[in-house]
């Protein structure tokens, strides 16, 4: 990445019944989605019905026509097959059932930010959350006015509220030089539809929460979050833990987890009286790119998501630590951080575990601060069941091998019993 002076900153494997159960579990899931897009498409109240949803997404025009305009200087992709995704959760205050979240001030920033990494061959799947305190070279951008900004070095949040969609998708690619294929913006409402048409999402609280400012009061163990409380789950932050960002993206990535695990369950999408509803809050809820932009759209991309475990569906944070400058602001771990980025730039597995082991040369013991760490069992390149694939995707010399291991999660680790 580089900086306004054109300085370089860097800012288990499946087995048995159980997994049998999982993969019959992703092709039902799989076959009612086609079937549904294929009745829906079908003819009279259902062709209605297709365009009705079709017609909910926003497709993002202005970011693409900004993205078009600096396409000599997006980085490539570099492998065939592997689409990134950029997830950006608005705080925009403005539009029905927003207002109740505070007052509009005609600006919106992104509350969450997630890179999602598809692997070629869908094998699978890397999120990686991006704080909105991270300090980032952000780009000049195209306003909403018209007018365009200056080149500046702020938090990374602020690259939405500056231009939108199309000056955050540059930010993140200059900070990882990943290609991002795909972006979709989802706002508060959306994000409450989308969970109260899946019949919320169960999670297993290790204490109870209460917390006022995000208005929630839950019991330790099993509960059933509706969209309101997840809303108020994943935002909460202060009162919560440390009240530190690090912890707000762990329940983040937690609830996550368990959604993938709520929506791949028969019960959700083998319902013909559920399916059309997650359909619409999932459609009417969401902004796109163009690709994006239609049922069909949507519908390739689940389809591209089918068949990945959820023990091969892994959650992260971009490695950082305390801003030199203040506390209250990250930045990038370097070394870490051009890690991760080159895997994933490489479409290279990435290993991540609940509490990754510190090796002597780590430092990152400040509260709010990740750990990361290069193991002596990850030296030659592994594929995605742990099993050793020689030195390297191509040659022995292969520069992201061996592979570092991150503190984080997979969506098989979320599943309340």
């Amino acid at each position: 990445m580089t900086d306004s002076a054109g300085s370089r900153r860097t800012g288990a494997v499946a087995s048995g019944w159980g997994a049998g159960r999982r993969r019959r579990r992703r092709w039902i899931w799989a076959g009612a989605v086609a079937a549904a897009v294929a009745a829906i498409g079908a003819g009279g109240a259902g062709w209605a019905a297709y365009v009705t949803l079709s017609g909910n997404i926003t497709p993002d025009e202005a970011a693409a026509a900004e993205l078009a305009r600096y396409a000599g200087e997006r980085p490539p992709s570099l492998v065939k097959g592997a689409r990134n995704v950029l997830l950006i959760g608005s705080d925009s205050r403005a539009g029905r059932g927003n207002a109740r979240y505070g007052r509009d001030s005609g600006t919106e920033r992104s509350d969450t930010t997630i890179l999602l990494h598809l692997a070629a061959g869908r094998r699978s799947a890397t999120a990686v959350s991006l704080p909105r305190d991270l300090m980032v070279d952000v780009p000049a951008c195209r306003r909403r006015d018209g007018s365009r900004s200056e080149p500046e070095f702020t938090m990374f949040n602020s690259a939405f509220a500056t231009g939108g969609s199309a000056c955050t998708i540059r930010t993140v690619e200059r900070l990882t030089d990943i290609r991002v294929d795909h972006h979709v913006v989802v706002d508060f409402q959306g994000f409450q539809k989308m969970v109260d048409a899946v019949d919320g999402v169960r999670l297993c609280l290790p204490e109870p929460i209460h917390d006022s400012a995000a208005g929630l009061r839950l019991p330790a163990g099993k509960v059933t979050l509706d969209g309101a409380r997840a809303l108020g789950y994943v935002r909460a932050r202060k009162s919560l833990g440390d009240g530190s960002d690090t912890e707000r993206m762990d329940r983040q990535q937690r609830f996550l987890g368990a959604l993938v695990n709520k929506v791949q369950s028969n019960g959700v999408l083998l319902n013909p009286a559920k399916l059309y509803p997650v359909l619409d809050a999932a459609t009417s809820s969401l902004t796109t790119d163009p690709g994006l932009a239609s049922l069909r759209g949507l519908y390739d991309l689940v389809r591209d998501l089918h068949d990945i475990p959820t023990e091969q569906v892994r959650f992260l944070t971009v490695p950082r630590e305390a801003y030199v400058d203040d506390d209250n602001r990250d930045q990038l771990v370097e070394s870490e951080a051009r890690k991760l980025f080159e895997r994933l730039r490489r479409d290279a597995p990435v290993t991540v575990v609940r509490k990754a082991p510190q090796s002597a040369s780590d430092s990152h013991e400040k509260s709010g601060q990740d750990s990361y760490t290069q193991s002596d069992d990850y030296d030659e390149y592994r594929g995605d069941d742990g099993k050793p694939r020689g030195k390297g995707p191509g040659a022995a010399s292969d520069p992201v091998s061996p592979a570092p291991t991150f503190r984080g999660n997979t969506a098989a680790e979320d599943v309340c019993g």
